[in-house]
């Protein structure tokens, strides 16, 4: 196999991973959600590196907002500025 035959490929599953990530977060964001949480959960617990926790951070959802701060639009999630 040649390298820019292997380069094509690489390219092509590129653009095929991308693709399925944008369509499941599109599609299923209450999973993707789930999924971020528990990745995060046992990252940014006590005893942990520094490093573990702010990745823990950084890969956690942004907190939902309050039933009672809702206008009941139900499109929750966190607001926009």
């Amino acid at each position: 196999m040649t390298a820019s035959l292997l380069a094509q490929y690489a390219v092509i599953v590129l653009a095929v991973l991308l693709s399925t990530a944008y369509v499941v977060r599109r599609q299923f964001p209450a999973s993707v959600r789930r999924m971020r949480l528990a990745c995060a959960l046992p990252l940014v617990r006590e005893g942990r590196s520094p490093w573990l926790q702010q990745l823990g951070r950084y890969i956690a959802p942004a907190p939902l907002a309050a039933e009672s701060e809702c206008g009941g639009c139900n499109n929750c999630g966190p607001r926009k500025a």
